[in-house]
This record gives structure tokens, sequence and C-alpha cells, in this order.
């Protein structure tokens, strides 16, 4: 297993970061324990929860595993959305952020969060107070550094500005959606990261199973369970892109689900993924993306099977005025 830097914060953490949205739902506590075995065994540090995931159950199970291992793992969890009924037990108020990360302190039996993750931002809450809250909580020992996820690329450096301006601790880390059939990072988000050198942690690497194919098949997965999965990826053009990721997969003689891991890996950008699984058999598969390396034209011949982001902006770069002439 390689080891990476997370952003600015001196953190060393695997290229592999286990996601555990599973655990407590579609894999039952003795998986969850299974994979989490396996992945530490490997030399998985990075594992990553978050408040709400089956109403507190995943940080449960995650709590009861951990015990020594506490101090080996680079722990992550999330606050923003409930893990149960409350006007005010949803989004970032201060309110709601230090109740969260208590109640996901019990739950994971720890003393400390290693990274909190601002979840998804809020309309509704002056981001000032929501970066106070989470300052507070980093001088208390309670939380050592911030990450965001789900927010826009202004809404990311406006949090970073907001923080500069009050000196409050800085954001090091981002968690967006990335794979090959959802590319909206690479034309703002991922520029910006490189740019103030933030630590990227991609979820949904897989497009939430479409890319191993087995839709394709006719097999059963979270698009066939989830509304939400559905809506988020209803497009005709991913089910097109996947057919032609798979078959070019297989013409290579690659497994879709370790070339789909591996093409997010490869983006230079991209820090560490992370990757969940239902079965531990899952998990062994698509964790072979760490033994493939894929070069820049591999990486972006693989591109040319999907649909190409647009610019920020409409206007050139600096090197193309020189190149053409002013």
């Amino acid at each position: 297993m390689n080891y990476v830097p997370l952003g600015k914060s001196g953190l060393k953490v695997s290229e592999v970061c286990l996601g555990t949205m599973t655990f407590g739902n579609e894999a039952d506590k003795e998986v969850s324990c299974k994979i989490m075995n396996y992945a530490y065994d490997i030399g998985i540090n990075f594992f990553d929860t978050a408040h709400n995931y089956n109403k507190g159950e995943t940080e449960k199970i995650v709590g009861e595993w951990i015990g020594k291992k506490r101090k080996d793992i680079i722990l992550a969890s999330k606050v923003f959305f409930p893990s149960q009924q409350g006007i005010n037990n949803e989004g970032l108020s201060k309110k709601n952020i230090i109740q969260s990360v208590e109640e996901s302190l019990r739950r994971l039996k720890t003393e400390y969060l290693d990274i909190l993750y601002l979840h998804h931002w809020d309309e509704y809450t002056s981001i000032e107070y929501s970066l106070e809250a989470v300052h507070t909580l980093i001088m208390q020992g309670k939380v050592l550094y911030m990450g965001i996820s789900n927010f826009s690329a202004w809404q990311i450096m406006k949090a970073i500005a907001v923080a500069r301006e009050y000196h409050y601790t800085p954001v090091v880390c981002i968690q967006p959606m990335y794979s090959l059939i959802k590319r909206q990072v690479e034309v703002e988000i991922l520029p910006l990261a490189k740019q103030e050198n933030l630590a990227v942690v991609p979820y949904n690497i897989l497009g939430a199973g479409m890319l191993t194919g087995k839709y394709l098949k006719g097999e059963k997965g979270r698009l066939n369970e989830n509304k939400m999965y559905q809506q988020r990826y209803s497009n005709p053009m991913y089910e097109e892109i996947t057919r032609k990721f798979v078959q070019y997969a297989e013409e290579k003689g690659y497994s879709p689900a370790v070339l789909a891991a591996s093409w997010v890996k490869s983006n230079p950008t991209v820090t560490s993924i992370l990757l969940g699984a239902r079965t531990l058999e899952q998990f062994k598969e698509v964790i072979q993306c760490v033994d493939l390396k894929l070069s820049m034209e591999q990486w972006k011949e693989i591109s040319e099977l999907s649909y190409q982001p647009p610019l920020p902006t409409d206007r050139e770069p600096l090197d193309v005025y020189r190149l053409r002439g002013w």
C-alpha cells in the first residue's frame, strides 16, 4: 500500500480510503468487520464514515471494531444530514455541528476525529457560524482537521476565505463525487484543489456500481433500490458511456471495476480514492486497483470513452495567447 500526503496537514494516508456507508445496512456487522480487518491488514489506514450513515449504526460498528487500532487510523466523519428526528438535528448550525460530533465520538468510542467533513453546503446558515463551530471543536481537541464534501467550487473558496479572515483552522481536504460518468469536478473543483493544495478524496468512483457493468447484465444494486441514486444516474448518456467502457475493459483484459477505480486514482490531483463494498469479495476485487498504474496516455484514452467536461470559461489561458500572438 502506498501512502500519500493529505494536502498540507502533515498526515500520511493510504491511497485508498475505506468507505463504510454500507455497514449496518447492506453489510451486517460480521461482514463489516471482515472488510475492516482485511483493509487494515493490507495497510489501509484511512477510514471514512458519517454521523448519519444508517442512523448512527455505521459509526457504532466502526467504534466497536476499532479498539487499540485507533492510534494507527486516520478516522474521518461528516456532519450535516440528520441521524434522528428533530427540527435542529440537521444542517451546519453551530448547535448541530457540535451536538452531532459529540454523538459521533460516543458511537465511535474515540476522543477525537482526525477529520471532520462538512457534508453539504447549508444555504440557511452563515458559513462563518459553521466554521466557528468546527474551530471550537479543534481547539477542544475533539477534531484535528477540517474537510469539505459536496460543495461547489465557489462554496469551497468562500469557506477557505472565511477561515483565513477569521484565523480559523484551514480546510485541508475535499470529498467530491467523481467517476468516468460524473466529471463535473474536473471543470473547477480539481483546478481549485490543485491551486490551494487541498487533498482530494473522491467518492462514487464506480458510479454507484454502474461502471462495473453489473446493471447491463440485469444484476441488482443501489440503482435498483435507491431513488436518489436512480435520479443521480438517470441520464441515458451514462449507460452509453458504461457500455463503451465495459467493452474497452474486457478487450484489454481488465475488470471494469478495477479499471474504473484506477482511472480516478490516476488523476494527478486525486489524493486517495474512497472505496466501499457490500461484501468482502467485492472489496477484494476492486482493491486490486492499487496494482494497476495507468499512464497518462492510457488515462486519456479511457477519458475519450466519456464526455469531455466544458471549460470553466470561454476565454483562453495566457499560454495560448502567447503562442498565437496577442
